[in-house]
Order: C-alpha cells, then sequence, then structure tokens
C-alpha cells in the first residue's frame, strides 16, 4: 500500500477548479498548524492533536516527500492561498485505510472541497489496494456525518467515548462517535457470518445494519 505522488493524487481526486494538492514539507508546518488552529480550534484536543505539534510530523507523518511512513497528509491550495488539509492512515496488514481529517479554510468551504475529498477517496484507497475504507465523525454537528452519508459510506453503529473533546470552556470529556465505512471489494470476497453463531442482541444489530444480508439467507 503505497501512498500517492502529488501527480497521482491530482489524477485520482479531482478539485473544483483553481484548487490543487501540494505536499506537506518542513517549510510549511509553522503555517499549517497556524491555520489548523485557526479554523479548527477543537483540534487542539483528542486523537487529532498530534497535528499542531511539529514532532508529530517529524515522527509520524510522510514528510518533504516520503511515501514510507503510515500517515500521510497533504494541503490545498487555492492559486498560493492555503485552503485546506486532508490526511490518511493506512492499516497494511489489514489493507485498510482510515480518513483521519480533513479541515477547510471558512473562506472555501462554499467551494465543497469535503464533497470533492470523499468522493475521491474511494480512487485512492483502491489504487494503494485497499480493500477498506473508513471514517469517524463528531455528534457535535451534523456536517461530517451528512457528507460521509452522501459519499455512499454505511453508518456501522457508535462509539461511547472514543474521542475527546473540549465540551464548554475549559472541560474536556469522552464523547460519543459515529463510524462509517465503505467496503471497496466484490461480495464474494467477503465471508458472511452464520446468523445462528451470533447471540440474540448480535443477530438483532446485525441483521438491522445488514438486511439484504439477512434476506438473502
Amino acid at each position: 500500500m503505497i501512498w500517492p505522488t502529488m501527480e497521482e493524487l491530482a489524477n485520482q481526486v479531482p478539485l473544483p477548479s483553481g484548487y490543487r494538492f501540494a505536499p506537506v514539507d518542513s517549510a510549511s508546518l509553522v503555517a499549517l498548524i497556524a491555520a489548523l488552529k485557526s479554523w479548527y480550534p477543537e483540534v487542539s484536543v483528542g486523537s487529532n492533536s498530534g497535528y499542531l505539534r511539529e514532532d508529530f510530523y517529524r515522527e509520524r507523518v510522510c514528510l518533504d516527500g516520503r511515501r514510507d511512513r503510515d500517515i500521510y497528509a497533504t494541503r490545498i491550495l487555492h492559486g498560493d492561498e492555503f485552503a485546506g488539509f486532508w490526511t490518511f492512515e493506512r492499516e497494511v496488514d489489514a489493507l485498510a485505510l482510515y480518513g483521519r481529517l480533513i479541515v477547510v479554510a471558512p473562506a472555501h468551504r462554499e467551494a465543497r472541497l469535503t464533497a470533492h475529498a470523499l468522493a475521491g477517496a474511494e480512487n485512492v484507497a483502491r489504487a494503494m489496494g485497499a480493500a477498506f475504507i473508513y471514517a469517524f465523525a463528531t455528534l457535535k454537528i451534523p456536517y461530517a456525518q451528512r457528507a460521509l452519508e452522501r459519499a455512499g459510506y454505511r453508518l456501522l453503529g457508535f462509539f461511547p467515548g472514543r474521542e475527546r473533546e473540549e465540551v464548554s470552556p475549559g472541560v474536556v470529556k469522552r464523547v460519543y462517535q459515529s463510524v462509517y465505512a465503505k467496503l471497496l471489494v466484490s461480495p464474494d470476497e467477503v465471508h458472511w457470518p452464520e446468523l445462528r453463531n451470533m447471540t440474540p442482541r448480535t443477530r438483532a444489530l446485525f441483521e438491522l445494519l445488514f438486511p439484504e444480508h439477512c434476506a438473502a439467507g
């Protein structure tokens, strides 16, 4: 599962006219971190707070042209103006891709960059050889939920207390998140579980989430 080059990414994820992808490099880190703090203050707490630290990029993110680390990030530019930030994590052994974060500058939110990115994410995943792609969404506002649903992701459930958020000034608590996923292989490559092997509670939820399989079986 090799990350795309900037040229490959541009072909796999078409952006609106005037926008383009640009690499994340050491020279851009200070401006990138300042922009994330301004555009998305909530990122200061929780699993994505590392994107506010230079050491996180230097230790874990593909930086300065590297493509061998598990976390990949790209900037989105409009001309020379920084307009957005998009980042993934690969799970090589599972052939899976986790959509960690996408943040768009307020002045560019009408361009629907998130929708374009999510529409193209499947192309990136398939080109890398991934069989599964997933993401989490906050329950604080419906924007991310709608974006994932419109992109064809299936809601699979809720993770209680998975993430940490500042729920009011100075108050940080664990919060619920919704989890969405999309299978990228054909049904004949998936081994469906036997309903008889499930507890009643497990079966009830499985039938709710996957009625098409249960009806067929």
